[in-house]
């Protein structure tokens, strides 16, 4: 192994990397930050203490956190399949105009116009291609309900867990799912989302920025589609 390697693989990987770590330095903020609310919230109700290790195996923690990745991977998986068919005109997170669909195979090289380097589920038929086709919606779609099913599952807990302190009865999952806590969690996080993918389409249309490909070129007109920096 050469001494260039390391630093060639983080070069090459740089984007992946350091969302990763932001990802894990935030969760870690937030556990913390969490830890010392929920302490505080304890105190007022007159309750001990909850130690960091049982803090990050609480409802309370869990629910913070599936219910932020579900809306996230909502985000994905509405976007990946909304861009197939929905156009932007001037959008740079638009397919150009004209080009709506799921593309030929000559497009997407697969089948018979398969190359060399493509995945080789690429170039066989079938159910296979279908899927593998479909792959990264099928993913987001399916981190998101996993993660909404969690949000759903802690959140019952969560809930339940400050009815007991209140001294009211606790509600089954099933009722949870019907309560205005669970969908107030759920509708503050997907109208975020939508609102903040919905703003990138067309804001994108007017500004820019020089050297993203969330961009397009700095001097490309506003009506270009398609088109990335």
């Amino acid at each position: 192994m050469t001494s260039s390697t390391p630093r060639r693989y983080f070069v090459e990987n740089g984007l992946t990397l350091a969302f990763g770590l932001g990802f894990l330095l935030t969760l870690a903020g937030q556990a913390i930050a969490g830890h010392a609310d929920y302490n505080n919230q304890l105190t007022v109700d007159g309750l001990p203490a909850l130690s960091f290790g049982a803090y990050l195996l609480s409802s309370d923690f869990a629910v913070d956190v599936t219910e932020n990745w579900q809306s996230e991977y909502l985000q994905f998986f509405l976007y990946i399949y909304a861009t197939v068919w929905l156009l932007q005109r001037g959008s740079p997170e638009s397919k150009e105009l004209g080009r709506a669909g799921p593309g030929s195979d000559a497009e997407q090289k697969t089948g018979r116009h398969a190359r060399a380097g493509s995945p080789a589920w690429a170039a066989v038929g079938g159910i296979r291609q279908a899927f593998y086709s479909r792959s990264l919606g099928i993913l987001m779609c399916g981190v998101f309900l996993l993660s909404w099913l969690a949000q759903s599952i802690a959140g019952s807990a969560a809930f339940n867990e400050q009815h007991l302190r209140d001294l009211q009865a606790p509600i089954s999952w099933a009722q949870y799912l019907t309560a205005a806590d669970f969908w107030s969690r759920t509708l503050q996080n997907w109208q975020s989302e939508l609102l903040a993918v919905g703003s990138m389409a067309i804001f994108s249309v007017y500004l820019r920025h020089r050297g993203s490909p969330e961009s397009k070129p700095v001097g490309s007109a506003h009506d270009s589609t398609g088109v990335e920096g």
